[in-house]
C-alpha cells in the first residue's frame, strides 16, 4: 500500500478512537464534534483510496476534485438550485402540505371520506414517481410548475395520513370536557386537537421535505429548461464528468439537510410542550 492509503487509515484509527472516546459525552458541543469528525474521516478516506489506488474519475472523483469543479461553478449550481427547490420542490411542498392538512380536517369530518379517500391515497402513494413524472411533465410543461406538480403527488398523501392521525390523538376524555364546555367542532379543532396533532403534523413536514427535493430532482430527468438540478445531473452523466454530478449531489444533500433543520426547528418552536421536546 502506498502512502495515501496508509495515512488515510491511520487517520481512521485515529478518528475512531477520539469518536469512541467521546460519544459517551452530553455535552452539547462534543455531539456536535462527534459526527463532524465522522464526516471528515468519511471524507480522508474517500481522498486516500481514491488516489492510492488510482481510481479512474470517471468512475469516482476525489473529494479534491469535487471541491475544486463546486468552487468553480458556483453561480451555474446557484441557478440550477434556484430553478429545482425554490421554484419546483418549494412551491410544490407548501401547496402539497398546505392542501392535505386542509382535507385531512375534511376527512376527520367526514367518516365517508375517511373509508373511501384514505385506501385511494395508498393507491396513489404506492406509484413509481418515474413513471409519473413523465405524465406531468406533458401535462404542465417543462418549466417549473410540472416539477411542482409531481412534488404536491408525492407529499400530499403522506402529509394527509399523518395529519389524519394526528388529529385523532386527543384522548377521549379531553373531547368530552370541550363538549362540556359546550365548545363547537371548530373551537375543538383549534383549541385542542390541532395542538395535539402538531407533533404528527411535523412528522409528516419532516418526512416531505426529502421527498419534495428528490421528486423535484427526479422530474427533472423526463423534461426540463437547460437548468436544473436534475437536468444538470443527466446532462454531465452523459459528458463523463462526475465531478460536476457530486457537486450537484453535494448542494441536494446541503440543501436538504438545512431544510429538515429549519422544519425541525419550527417543530421544537411550536412544540416545546411535547414530552419528545423535553431535554434530559
Amino acid at each position: 500500500m502506498n502512502g495515501w492509503v496508509i495515512g488515510s487509515l491511520v487517520f481512521w484509527i485515529l478518528a475512531w478512537a477520539v469518536n469512541a472516546r467521546l460519544s459517551p459525552s452530553s455535552d452539547r458541543w462534543v455531539r456536535l464534534f462527534v459526527p463532524t469528525l465522522f464526516g471528515i474521516t468519511v471524507l480522508v478516506l474517500w481522498e486516500g483510496m481514491v488516489r492510492g489506488f488510482g481510481i479512474n474519475p470517471v468512475l469516482l472523483p476525489a473529494p479534491s476534485a469535487i471541491a475544486t469543479t463546486f468552487a468553480g461553478e458556483i453561480p451555474t449550481l446557484w441557478t440550477d438550485l434556484v430553478q429545482t427547490f425554490f421554484k419546483g420542490a418549494l412551491s410544490g411542498y407548501v401547496i402539497g402540505c398546505g392542501a392535505a392538512v386542509l382535507v385531512a380536517i375534511a376527512v376527520d369530518r367526514s367518516p365517508f371520506l375517511q373509508r373511501g379517500l384514505l385506501p385511494v391515497g395508498n393507491f396513489v402513494a404506492a406509484l413509481p414517481i418515474v413513471g409519473m413524472a413523465p405524465i406531468l411533465v406533458m401535462w404542465f410543461g417543462f418549466d417549473w410548475h410540472s416539477k411542482a406538480a409531481v412534488v404536491v403527488v408525492m407529499v400530499f398523501f403522506p402529509m394527509l395520513v399523518n395529519t389524519v392521525e394526528g388529529l385523532q390523538a386527543s384522548e377521549a376524555m379531553q373531547r368530552d370536557l370541550m363538549r362540556t364546555y359546550a365548545a363547537s367542532y371548530w373551537q375543538g379543532l383549534m383549541k385542542l386537537r390541532l395542538p395535539a396533532a402538531m407533533p404528527f403534523i411535523f412528522n409528516g413536514l419532516k418526512i416531505c421535505t426529502t421527498l419534495a427535493l428528490i421528486g423535484a430532482i427526479v422530474a427533472e430527468f423526463f423534461g426540463s429548461p437547460i437548468k436544473g438540478m436534475g437536468f444538470r445531473i443527466s446532462t454531465e452523466v452523459g459528458r463523463l464528468a462526475l465531478d460536476m454530478v457530486w457537486s450537484e449531489i453535494a448542494v441536494a444533500a446541503i440543501v436538504g439537510s438545512a431544510f429538515y433543520g429549519a422544519v425541525a426547528l419550527a417543530e421544537r418552536w411550536v412544540t416545546f410542550w411535547h414530552p419528545s421536546q423535553r431535554r434530559g
